[in-house]
């Protein structure tokens, strides 16, 4: 009679809460010779607790070979008890140790089959089994992930009306449920809102008023802009360093729908010189905000919201930064809409910047917030789910960085910016214009404008001192493309192996041809034919999950907790008299005090740092088992460190430091 061959498998719980289950598991291995037996591992009730690493013995009575895949399954022992495994770890009667990775849900009465965690492309497969295992894997994938169309003209996205329809591996786990659903409730209960939260209509008596909301949450850079946001150069720094660093660019000709002469701006100039001079020596900058003309306005409780489409001109003077020289509050300069300049009466001048970085709120929330962050990365996960296996070596690269994105964005759809969300209630551009807002800035977005050298380089901004946005992405860029063209040469030996791998064509393939379906001119081919083009790619996605999102998500509430600096709404049209600005007009115009408590606390609630976030380069779950993708990742680390560190030096004595691009502050997904 054959004795026996004996397997210790260890099987490891999750560690958020829920995690654990007193349901029945089983598990079974399967090798290239056969099965071994189907094994009861545990006593129900007593393991596999939230953060277990449980041990057991597992028999076979012949030979197994080399092992190909664990067969988990977990049937209900009383009540039902949704499991979460980590990672399942075989040792074999010779001593060799595999690692299946798995960081999935078993949801009811389940039978899941996982693979060692070695990343092996389909070129790499030896085995008919394994073979069948991914197209099995992927087949049941696309059934629970589709695509939808949730408005035209926009990404699609994910098919699930609101986060409940989701499968449980793209939910938040149940700590972050909780963290959300209630920071809201606490910001406002918090501030001492609750009475000043109903004065609908009701203006605040005059600017310092503001700060009534200012009461408990804080922040030193809130209450800085609260100090200086009259100034020209805090404004100038905004546009470089504020929640919306991409907008502005090089202005080498006026726009024929600007009529500024030199004569206006004359005295924001620095002594000897001239606009037309400055033009052409690159020193002058433009901010257009024309993508928000004839957007209809928002109506909140039966009253009339207004919007505007600035220009405004800004000059990087050698001695007081970039500072903004004249604005021009709509796209068409007829004879009542005058041109603001810093020399104007000092309420008109401060007006007309309110109403420039109004527009900052909208273009930023819903462009590049919404739109090039968390749908641009929806795109790119729902076609990893759907076409790449979960030992495919770029599944196990991805993955990490889409952690969450799947239901913030559906909370965002159903709850921030639907017919009722809260978009609907406090913004100018709340309802329909959000959508068209969207829409026309989608005809226009390009593969091109998502890579960080080319961005910069074609809105001219290569030479603006103090741009530490851009210097920040810069470092950051070429730390992740170092650490993703390691990976891609470690897993494509050649660029042949890019071309010839089925199952990478078909994930960039729905990229372009489902998910930016109706963007012809997007400037992404729906094939992949090179390491040089998959790393840049790949380069593009995770530095859109991160440092992107972080730019202009995570300064939320110091950018807008002080509601004059950026506000929300606007209640009267763009003044039309520069000389009939007064302090009236300016209260009765900025967001009322409801709006106003409505903005500060959806800024916090949304810019906080996140309780369980994970940083950029920092891995939860680890999907890479082989020694050298280990090894990248160790060495991204350092990369990120070298960074974290040249930031902090060069912040070192500034009085505003720019610290939201610290690696340890970004975020390694869109989770919030």
């Amino acid at each position: 009679m054959t004795e026996s061959e004996i397997y210790t498998v260890t099987v490891a719980t999750g560690t958020s809460e829920y995690s654990g289950t007193n349901n029945y598991v089983y598990v079974t291995l399967l090798g290239e010779l056969g099965e071994s037996e189907r094994t009861l591992l545990d006593n129900p009730g007593l393991d596999f607790c939230r953060g277990a690493v449980d041990r057991y013995k597992v028999s076979s009575s012949t030979p197994l070979g080399r092992l190909l895949l664990v067969r988990l399954e977990k049937q209900r022992y009383w009540v039902e008890d949704n499991w979460f495994c980590r990672y399942v770890t075989v040792e074999t009667p010779h001593g060799d140790m595999d690692t299946f990775p798995c960081y999935r849900w078993l949801v009811g009465d389940i039978r899941l089959e996982i693979r060692e965690g070695a990343a092996k492309t389909l070129k790499d497969e030896s085995f008919p089994e394994l073979m069948a295992h991914r197209k099995y894997e992927l087949r049941e994938r696309q059934k629970t992930y589709r695509w939808v169309s949730w408005a035209p003209g926009i990404p699609r996205c994910i098919d699930a009306t609101t986060e409940a329809d989701l499968p449980q591996d793209a939910r938040f786990d149940n700590e972050k449920r909780s963290d959300f659903e209630h920071s809201l409730h606490y910001a406002l209960v918090e501030l001492s809102l609750k009475k000043l939260a109903i004065k609908f209509g009701k203006s605040w008596r005059d600017l310092e008023d503001f700060r009534r909301i200012f009461w408990k949450l804080r922040s030193p850079i809130a209450e800085y802009c609260m100090e200086h946001w009259k100034e020209d150069w805090f404004f100038g720094y905004q546009c470089l360093n504020g929640c919306n660093p991409r907008m502005i660019q090089q202005c080498t000709k006026l726009p024929d729908n600007f009529p500024v002469t030199a004569d206006m701006v004359q005295s924001s100039l620095s002594h000897k010189t001239n606009l037309n001079k400055e033009l052409k020596a690159g020193n002058v900058f433009l901010l257009d905000y024309s993508i928000l003309d004839g957007l209809p306005a928002n109506v909140i409780k039966g009253k009339l919201q207004y919007i505007a489409a600035p220009l405004c001109l800004l000059y990087q003077h050698p001695d007081d930064g970039l500072i903004p020289i004249a604005i021009q509050l709509e796209q068409t300069p007829v004879k009542d809409t005058p041109i603001f300049l810093p020399k104007d009466p000092p309420m008109a001048w401060l007006l007309a910047k309110a109403w420039v970085r109004h527009s900052e709120f909208q273009v930023f929330q819903v462009l590049s917030h919404l739109l090039r962050t968390h749908l641009v990365a929806e795109v790119f996960c729902v076609a990893t789910l759907r076409q790449l296996p979960a030992v495919h070596p770029v599944y196990k690269l991805l993955i990490p960085h889409q952690r969450y994105t799947l239901e913030i964005n559906c909370r965002g759809r159903s709850q921030l910016i639907s017919s009722n969300g809260i978009f609907k209630r406090v913004v100018s551009t709340g309802g329909e214009a959000l959508l068209m807002l969207a829409q026309r800035e989608y005809k226009y977005l390009t593969y091109r404008s998502l890579q960080p050298h080319h961005d910069f380089n074609d809105r001219g901004v290569n030479r603006i001192p103090k741009y530490f946005y851009r210097d920040n992405v810069l470092l950051l860029w070429d730390a992740i493309h170092n650490f993703v063209t390691g990976m891609v040469q470690l897993y494509y030996k050649s660029d042949c192996d890019v071309e010839k791998d089925q199952e990478l064509q078909a994930w960039i393939r729905e990229v372009a041809e489902e998910g930016f379906a109706e963007l012809p001119h997007f400037g992404l081919s729906n094939s992949l034919k090179s390491r040089e083009e998959l790393s840049t790619l790949l380069a593009v996605i995770i530095l859109t999950c991160t440092a992107q999102h972080a730019a202009t998500n995570n300064g939320q509430f110091d950018w807008c907790a002080w509601v004059p600096n950026t506000p929300c709404t606007m209640r009267l049209p763009p003044p039309t008299d520069k000389d009939a600005v007064t302090i009236d007009t300016i209260m009765s115009t900025l967001p009322d005090v409801s709006q106003s408590c409505v903005q500060m606390a959806i800024t916090w609630h949304l810019g906080r740092p996140q309780p369980d976030a994970v940083p950029l380069g920092h891995y939860a779950e680890q999907y890479f088992t082989e020694k050298e993708a280990l090894g990248l990742i160790k060495t991204f680390r350092k990369e990120l460190k070298v960074v974290e560190e040249q930031i902090l030096s060069e912040n070192e004595g500034l009085e505003l430091q720019y610290l939201v691009l610290l690696p340890n502050r970004v975020e390694n997904s869109i989770t919030i």
